[in-house]
């Protein structure tokens, strides 16, 4: 199947040049190109594309605003093509929150047109394509409500880690939104560009009860503390800090399951960091995602005991990571994005719904 794409940018270079990437593809035709959110949007209900390529940054309706409205009224896959400067980075951060799948920056498009590239534009728009919203995507919740007091204080997890890919930072926002403000040590890994982790993780900040950073190494896990995977060169992991509890490191590495950071990475630390403590208790949870990333690294977090969580296949953009999970066992609950939270911090209240 040939997928079709549609380019909104109002650069004619830029245009000219995510064209140039895609025509190579024999799989992807761009049917189409737009200067701006009024000719995309009569483009988009005559053509009907498969996936958007959006420019944040246009004259009239900034691409924000277009990508919230197509959303609410017509859901497509929209990947964001995006500066890497803080307010870029800011925009996207905001962007992939609305429900965009992807996120490119321009510096990863090479201006000459001669040089070859590492495939990355081609490889997300046959993600994205593969993206079937079964609903709109709500828009990010606010700061919600302090959650009651667990019925069950004694059962909360000493460390979350949390892994998600293509819908994820939609789903992490959900998620985090219900933790409260001293939630135990979280660490997440997100599949996403590195240049855009930094906004991705202040966005978060500003907007859930716990501290959201970016992980650096040989950081302490404390409470009331979410640490988010920085870029794509190292992967993230838990280790032992002595006397001291846990801290996480960046490790440089091969690739895990196509991914560095690796959610099996991550997951398969932390089973083998508590492992052998005793009275320890991890919690890992598998959000929205293309593949299998996490899926074995789950299958090691419930073999030493640890509580695992995978996202529904009702409330998932692409189903894939929780899906295999789940068909390996490795998923001890499934569960819909908005009960997640609940379901660790009420759990007698989350039994009984």
């Amino acid at each position: 199947m040939t997928i079709r794409v549609l380019i909104v940018d109002d650069s004619p270079l830029m245009r000219a040049l995510l064209q140039h990437r895609l025509a190579r593809e024999s799989d992807i035709t761009v049917i189409g190109t737009a200067a701006d959110a009024a000719e995309a949007r009569g483009m988009i209900k005559a053509l009907d594309p498969d996936v958007v390529t959006l420019d944040i940054e246009m004259p009239g309706m900034d691409g924000l605003s277009f990508l919230e409205k197509i959303m609410q009224l017509r859901p497509t896959p929209v990947i964001l093509v995006s500066g890497a400067t803080e307010a870029g980075a800011s925009a996207t951060a905001r962007g992939l929150q609305l429900g965009a799948v992807g996120c490119i920056a321009k510096s990863q498009l090479r201006v000459n047109p001669n040089e070859e590239d590492d495939g990355a534009l081609p490889e997300m728009v046959r993600e994205a394509a593969r993206v079937r919203f079964i609903h709109a995507p709500a828009p990010p919740p606010p700061r919600a409500p302090a959650p009651e007091p667990a019925a069950a204080p004694a059962a909360l997890p000493d460390v979350i880690v949390i892994g998600a890919s293509t819908g994820g930072v939609e789903a992490l926002h959900t998620v985090l939104a219900g933790f409260p403000a001293d939630c135990p040590p979280t660490l997440v890994v997100q599949h996403i560009n590195g240049c855009f982790a930094g906004a991705i993780a202040q966005s978060f900040d500003r907007a859930v009860r716990p501290r959201v950073m970016l992980a650096e190494s040989d950081m302490p896990l404390e409470r009331g503390t979410v640490l988010l995977a920085p870029g794509n060169d190292r992967h993230l992991q838990v280790a032992s800090a002595g006397t001291r509890g846990l801290r996480c490191v960046l490790r440089e590495g091969e690739p895990v399951s196509g991914h560095r950071p690796s959610v099996d990475r991550l997951f398969a630390s932390l089973a083998s960091t508590l492992g052998g403590t005793r009275g320890s208790r991890g919690l890992g949870i598998l959000l929205t995602g293309m593949g299998q990333d996490g899926a074995q690294g789950m299958a090691q977090l419930a073999s030493i005991g640890a509580r695992t969580i995978a996202q529904d296949q009702a409330s998932c953009v692409v189903f894939g990571m929780p899906r295999a999970a789940i068909e390996l066992g490795a998923a001890r609950e499934v569960l819909p994005l908005d009960r997640i939270a609940s379901a660790i911090f009420t759990p007698a209240r989350a039994a009984l719904s």
